[in-house]
């Protein structure tokens, strides 16, 4: 972690903004999408890829990185914006949403997580893995999956029997034999995803 920041460093760059999504192959909830800046000189060797902490973990970086952040943004995407644009679509306009929104506090570079952005008035990098090899995108990934988490946790009090607090919309076989039963939610479940779309052709809708 950080030997990409330190590569743009010695380049002569000083305020890299990292961005990352969080909710990209659930069947339900929203899309969330984080930008974070970090001090140059700053350093947690605690920070990693989101999914490689427990949730736990997860939740005390959250708080150390909006503290120590210079600048960060979340944006939150719902089902019917991923439905008009499709997810790619909604990931990429987020992350141009949240760089451009930190312009004020001056970012020098974009790096994102596998997410090409051209036209971006920054240089940027869109490596694989990049929440593996830079601080700022894992950072960004943390804060885009803790926000996630906590909503989906919340539609599970709303709607309980999907197991939205465990599985987090993701297609596990207890979610997947609610959608059977009780049929899609209205504004939660994606209807342009499979097998939501199947359910729906068939007029399972409940809510």
């Amino acid at each position: 972690m950080l030997e990409g920041e330190k590569e743009l460093y010695r380049q002569g760059y000083s305020r890299i903004v990292g961005t990352d999504e969080a909710g990209r192959g659930p069947l339900a909830g929203p899309l969330y999408v984080a930008a974070v800046i970090l001090p140059a000189d700053y350093q947690n060797p605690a920070i990693d890829d989101s999914k490689k902490l427990t949730a736990k973990a997860r939740e005390a970086l959250y708080e150390e990185i909006v503290e120590k952040a210079v600048a960060y943004g979340i944006v939150r995407i719902g089902v019917w914006e991923i439905d008009q644009l499709n997810i790619y679509e909604a990931s990429r306009r987020g992350m141009r949403l949240l760089i451009e929104s930190l312009s004020l506090s001056r970012p020098d570079f974009a790096v994102t997580d596998c997410m090409p952005l051209p036209g971006l008035h920054l240089p940027c990098l869109h490596p694989p893995k990049a929440d593996a090899t830079y601080l700022s995108v894992a950072a960004a990934s943390i804060l885009a999956k803790v926000s996630r988490d906590r909503e989906m946790e919340k539609l599970d009090l709303l709607y309980p029997g999907y197991g939205f607090a465990s599985n987090k919309g993701y297609g596990t076989k207890e979610h997947l034999s609610a959608l059977a039963s009780k049929g899609p939610i209205k504004g939660v479940h994606r209807e342009s995803f499979e097998p939501v779309r199947r359910i729906l052709d068939k007029d399972l809708l409940l809510f």
